[in-house]
């Protein structure tokens, strides 16, 4: 047996919605540097010529015309020529909009390959947008007049088939498909295909990524042959990071992985393989039977060849060896992935920095220790030299230093970037909770104000007296529940529109030549934001909200893993402090805690989160799981009393996630009603209703079978 060497590239690329020139710049430079490499086959991410996030604007014809105005100019580039491509954008045949892919040689089409299988939950609506191609045939797609002359002809192929070299063959799979029971790598490789390419476009999640690799890994184990996947990385505009790890595979090995979290907009991952270890692989009789009778998928011929043989092998070059798996722990994706996805938003929407009311609670040291990681990685960035980093820093943070400084550590730069105030109210924020923040954005390098608010409020208040005559108060001075909750409103609301004033105006009063004013970070983490515990427009309305799909666990064990990593020892007191909103006033018996008021633990708020969401349970489902699982802490009745106060709570507290700040997505029970968790937020009574009923009658049941029980047993015991 000769070996039969093939060098293939799958690339990572930070494409930004409706960048086209930018994107295609980004397609081209990828292609370049494959070629430069070596490769013969080079395969980008899903769409990667409009950017995968453009959402309703695929239901526009620019974005189809544009689409092809920028493939016909990366195809008639001769820098692109002598290597296979593959490449991702939208196409428009016979009235139908199309997720597709486009291979070609030369600036030659050979085929035009339509999604299948669209991916349409959670934060995916293709079918909105798309048409899957559902049949077997191969059409003739009639190209714009702008290609005839390269194409050498008027039209090409669409459709679903298998592309044969002189040497090999590929076939295409998308993104969703992977994850679909029947996906085509199955038949395409049953049909003889040995090299797989797939363009995605997958975000991060907690805990997902080993999910992805796994269903890659699986592909290569079963079927054998080589896999490549490509995946954008980074925020493309929308609330979604996509997490790149682009990797090629071969017969259950990983060869190549690229990174899952970082700076550069062009990674190329290329490994070399040897096309015998697939045949080999694939020898045996089980499979010669099921390819045998297997439908047929058409061959489409292309005169070119990927591989080199025996007969001119160069001893420079070498099959790629086989590497572990990385994946990062969960404290680390919390580290990297809202980080990574701040610089995204922060480079491209050209504004000067943040702004974060440092509270001195948990939840609001997580997004500015995030920032702090954000910092980290621009500086492991600036000391690669990454050239585009380094532009960003200077535009941002230069005009404070200059415009050829660069900082010397995360601290000084977030010093540039960060900017931090403390909003007290004399009688009701504790002097722990002013230090604590203090010492934290000393930690971090953030410009720090601190100040209080007390005559803001006062005014606000005083309006309500002027008007009626009625002076409202907190319930620790006499006041109703009503009147209580005004005036915590007051206070969280007026923090919110200070915190936008002073995000507008302090790149002016620290003498900015750059212009442009803060984005303002929120704070408010996935669990608060379900259990709707925050006050509407108030300092969980801002510009972006890093934490806002992350519970308070995972965000305790980021700090606790940030605390020694980022050498932050002032972590440690927020781990260990109470939470609190501090908008009441402190007594000597009373202090305002989150978990009393919200009257559930945040664990508890984490399982009724999953089991919403992600088991699709409502209120009799969701006790009816838990009666169990609960069993040995509550009994039927008190489960049945929490299960009933979360449905309430979250019932009449769902308007609020109508208007809540984007947040990345990181956590699939995430309730962001604006674009993944599609609920009413006018809800009945859910006490009352007929599934409080039926909880209410399955209890009473399970009473009385306890007590006739308990009373068999005693008279059992008696005779």
């Amino acid at each position: 047996m000769s070996r039969r060497l093939v060098t293939l590239a799958t690339c990572t690329l930070s494409q930004w919605a409706l960048d086209f020139e930018g994107n295609r710049d980004r397609i081209v430079e990828s292609i370049r540097i494959a070629k430069e490499k070596g490769a013969t086959l080079r395969t980008g991410p899903e769409l990667e010529i409009t950017g995968y996030g453009c959402l309703d604007h695929f239901l526009e014809m620019d974005v189809y015309t544009h689409s092809l105005e920028m493939l016909h100019s990366i195809l008639s580039n001769e820098a692109t020529h002598d290597i296979l491509l593959d490449i991702g954008l939208p196409i428009m045949f016979k009235g139908l909009r199309l997720n597709c892919r486009v291979l070609s040689l030369n600036g030659r089409i050979i085929l035009i390959r339509p999604k299948m299988w669209l991916a349409q939950d959670g934060n995916y609506r293709e079918m909105r947008y798309f048409t899957p191609w559902q049949t077997d045939e191969i059409d003739d797609y009639r190209l714009p007049e702008l290609f005839h002359k390269l194409q050498g002809a008027e039209t090409c192929p669409i459709g679903n088939a298998i592309v044969s070299t002189k040497d090999s063959s590929i076939g295409l799979e998308t993104c969703q498909e992977l994850f679909e029971p029947l996906a085509p790598h199955n038949l395409l490789t049953l049909n003889g295909a040995e090299i797989i390419t797939n363009s995605s476009g997958s975000h991060h999640s907690l805990r997902k990524l080993d999910v992805r690799l796994g269903l890659l890994q699986q592909a290569t184990k079963v079927c054998g042959g080589i896999y490549l996947y490509s995946n954008q990385q980074g925020c493309d505009g929308d609330r979604l990071y996509y997490d790149g790890s682009s990797m090629i595979l071969c017969n259950g090995q990983i060869l190549g992985q690229g990174t899952q979290f970082s700076l550069n907009d062009i990674e190329v991952i290329v490994s070399t393989v040897d096309l015998e270890e697939v045949r080999a692989y694939r020898s045996t009789p089980s499979r010669g039977l099921q390819a045998i009778s297997a439908p047929r998928i058409k061959y489409i011929h292309v005169d070119f060849n990927l591989s080199t043989t025996g007969d001119d092998l160069d001893l420079d070059v070498m099959p790629t060896p086989s590497r572990p798996l990385r994946i990062h722990s969960p404290e680390e994706e919390i580290a990297l992935s809202p980080a990574c996805w701040m610089w995204s938003f922060l480079r491209r929407s050209k504004q000067a920095g943040f702004l974060l009311p440092l509270s001195g609670g948990l939840d609001s040291a997580s997004t500015a220790t995030l920032v702090y990681s954000m910092c980290r990685i621009v500086m492991s960035a600036l000391e690669e030299g990454n050239e585009q980093v380094i532009a960003d820093v200077r535009r941002i943070a230069g005009p404070y230093h200059g415009d050829q400084w660069l900082p010397k550590d995360a601290r000084e730069l977030c010093g540039s970037l960060l900017s931090t105030v403390y909003l007290g109210m004399a009688k009701q924020s504790s002097s722990e909770t002013r230090s604590r923040a203090q010492r934290l954005a000393d930690s971090i390098g953030s410009r720090h104000l601190s100040m209080d608010i007390d005559n803001v409020f006062l005014a606000q208040k005083e309006l309500l007296t002027q008007a009626t005559g009625f002076e409202a108060n907190f319930k620790v001075h006499g006041g109703t529940q009503a009147e209580n909750l005004s005036l915590q409103n007051i206070q969280a609301r007026s923090r919110m529109v200070t915190s936008y004033y002073f995000a507008q105006m302090l790149p002016t009063v620290q003498q900015r030549r750059g212009g442009g004013s803060l984005l303002v970070l929120a704070s408010g983490n996935v669990d608060e934001c379900l259990r709707g515990y925050l006050t509407k427009y108030d300092c969980s309305s801002a510009d972006l909200n890093p934490i806002g799909s992350i519970s308070k666990t995972d965000l305790k064990r980021f700090l606790a893993y940030a605390q020694t990593e980022f050498s932050l020892p002032i972590l440690e007191e927020f781990l260990e402090a109470t939470p609190t909103a501090e908008l009441e006033p402190l007594t000597e018996d009373y202090a305002q805690s989150d978990e009393a008021d919200m009257g559930m633990t945040y664990v508890e708020l984490s399982e009724f989160g999953r089991l919403r969401k992600e088991y699709k349970l409502g209120p009799f489902g969701m006790w009816q799981r838990l009666v169990h699982e609960w069993r040995d802490k509550c009994t039927p009745r008190e489960t049945a009393a929490k299960v009933k106060h979360f449905f309430h709570c979250y019932a009449i507290n769902r308007h609020k996630m109508t208007t809540m700040t984007p947040a990345l997505h990181m956590e699939d029970y995430s309730p962001d009603d604006n674009r993944y968790d599609l609920r009413p937020f006018v809800y009945p009574s859910f006490y009352g209703s007929w599934s409080y009923k039926k909880i209410d009658e399955a209890v009473e049941k399970m009473e009385k079978k306890r007590e006739e029980s308990l009373a068999a047993q005693a008279k059992k015991a008696g005779n």
